[in-house]
């Protein structure tokens, strides 16, 4: 008996059928059922009848190479999605000792804990990290770029990213910037774990699937839209903001509506917004990154001593208020560090709306102590842009006032 058998388990006078699934204990048993939910059994309590083994099973699980892919059988009336696992809670369980949630899943034991998956597609699976995504560092943003590239160039017709989902917004600009794509490249995660009953990975998965097949070729992320099982949203990877801690559909578009959104139930992916179609363009990599930036929220109060900390760095990003400001007393200590090389960047702390320091005088000051505006880029945004912009751009100021990624829009309007 190992997981992905279909099982039978009798326990009193219950009697529950399903795919077993991983489990971190030997005392326990995780059975998902039809209906997606999960259930845990004693196995000291129960008896279990295996239906038919390796239902989901995954083909060359034994022989896979160091690069830690893998692959299921084809067929070659399906696309073939990669799906790319970094770790995060859509990659979890549950350990039952102290309840706590423990990244320890592959991309082949997603596939076992998300038997819906079977049927839509030809999958390769490939594990580039094994982390909670508040471990997620600039070089696996590398690393991430240089897979999804090998994967395009074996073949792949879109790609799917597992990732946690509290920096999430983070990795999907990376690679929007590090990646020219001509296929769709979808992140996705969920806001609780494959054991638990309210889990929402195995509607995110199936659709972040579908959106993957779809004409779209851009960085997206593809979340809950509503509490309810009914519909996912497709974010622009360079405009997408986690918005709540445990919701299920925690993930918001800044500024303006989704690209899209799946429907469950029917399985059709429909867009709102214009975006790069599938193969306009040509599969480019760039993935040099500075990792000497920083981003700064400035706070009422706030000693201009504070930015010694940044003294010497490549760039720092500013939350500053409103339209882009901060403390006057600051603006001296901002022009030294723009003397001495540091590249600063202002965006703004609001959720809506964009930088304009035109407007008032403090504005006007940092403009000519040489700070550069960022439109409405989002802050966390705008840190990773910048990371990129100063290896790979001739003119980073150029470069942080440019819609590159669809990280800037046309203008700011309010929308329903």
């Amino acid at each position: 008996m190992n997981p992905g058998d279909r099982v039978r388990v009798d326990r009193a006078d219950r009697t529950y059928e399903g795919v077993l699934l991983p489990s971190s204990t030997d005392d326990q048993l995780v059975v998902k059922l039809e209906g997606g939910y999960n259930v845990g059994v004693d196995r000291g309590e129960a008896d279990v009848e295996v239906l038919a083994e390796d239902v989901y099973r995954i083909d060359g699980t034994d022989a896979a190479g160091d690069d830690g892919a893998s692959e299921i059988e084809f067929d070659d009336d399906l696309p073939t999605i990669s799906l790319i696992s970094t770790g995060g809670t859509i990659a979890s369980t549950v350990d039952y000792r102290t309840g706590a949630v423990t990244a320890q899943f592959d991309a082949e034991d997603v596939l076992r804990a998300v038997p819906d998956l079977a049927g839509r597609a030809n999958y390769r699976g490939r594990v580039v990290a094994n982390i909670l995504s508040e471990n997620m560092e600039p070089s696996i943003w590398r690393d991430l770029a240089q897979a999804v590239r090998e994967e395009i160039e074996a073949g792949a017709d879109g790609v799917v990213v597992m990732h946690g989902t509290d920096t999430m917004q983070y990795s999907a600009s990376a690679l929007a910037f590090m990646l020219e794509t001509p296929v769709p490249i979808v992140f996705t995660g969920s806001q609780r774990s494959a054991d638990r009953p309210s889990s929402d990975n195995v509607m995110n998965a199936v659709s972040a699937v579908e959106a993957a097949k779809s004409d779209c070729a851009e960085v997206m992320v593809c979340m809950h839209a509503t509490e309810s099982d009914d519909r996912c949203a497709l974010h622009r990877g360079t405009r997408v903001r986690k918005n709540h801690t445990s919701r299920r559909d925690a993930f918001e578009t800044v500024g303006a509506e989704p690209l899209g959104e799946v429907e469950y139930e029917t399985e059709t992916v429909e867009f709102r917004r214009t975006y790069q179609e599938r193969g306009a363009s040509e599969l480019e990599l760039r993935d040099d990154l500075e990792g000497d930036v920083e981003l700064l929220k400035f706070t009422p109060g706030m000693d201009p001593a504070f930015l010694d900390v940044v003294e010497g760095s490549e760039g720092l990003i500013i939350e500053g208020t409103g339209l882009g400001h901060v403390h006057t007393d600051l603006i001296p200590r901002i022009e030294e560090l723009i003397a001495d090389g540091t590249t600063v960047v202002m965006t703004s702390q609001c959720l809506e709306g964009r930088v304009c320091d035109r407007v008032y005088d403090t504005g006007r000051d940092l403009l000519e102590a040489g700070v550069v505006e960022a439109g409405d880029t989002l802050p966390g945004t705008a840190k990773v842009k910048l990371m990129w912009a100063l290896e790979n751009s001739d003119d980073v100021a150029e470069a942080m006032g440019t819609s590159l990624a669809g990280e800037i829009q046309e203008r700011s309007v309010p929308w329903e």
